[in-house]
């Protein structure tokens, strides 16, 4: 296996939004399953920043699958709360790519959760593919 390229310097993106309330509880706290949705939310939009859309690394011909989450859980976030997720690229490699998540409350920084995924480049058929030069070089070159 490769040896990882050291992520770029400046590689957070960071996405704010408010709690809407379909994403909490009767107690106006935000389920769980919502943070792992916001990870998403911030690292489309890191990849966007980039220059690429997710639909331009797919008509690429690869998709980028979840292949390890870990969340850790610091305080809920409540409803009509502004959120700041900063997504950092923490590691690219020929087939995989990781970041890392801080989602805190954008207004006092409050800590909601720390989370890491691991994305590995798949084809059309789920077979681990390498990422393709010009995806590769989105995340290697910075901005």
């Amino acid at each position: 296996m490769s040896n990882p390229s050291p992520a770029p310097s400046l590689s957070h993106h960071d996405v704010e939004f408010r709690v809407r309330y379909a994403e909490t509880d009767q107690m106006g706290v935000v389920y769980h399953t919502n943070y792992l949705i916001w990870c998403e939310v911030g690292r489309t939009d890191f990849i966007r920043a980039r220059g690429m859309s997710y639909a331009d690394i797919e008509r690429a011909g690869v998709g980028l699958a979840v292949s390890e989450l870990s969340a850790r859980f610091h305080a809920a976030a409540r409803y009509d709360n502004l959120i700041r997720v900063r997504t950092t690229l923490a590691e690219i490699r020929s087939r995989s790519i990781t970041f890392d998540y801080g989602i805190t409350n954008a207004e006092t920084g409050e800590r909601f959760v720390s989370a890491r995924t691991t994305l590995v480049s798949i084809d059309r058929a789920g077979k681990l593919v390498a990422l393709p030069r010009g995806v590769r070089a989105l995340f290697e070159n910075g901005t």
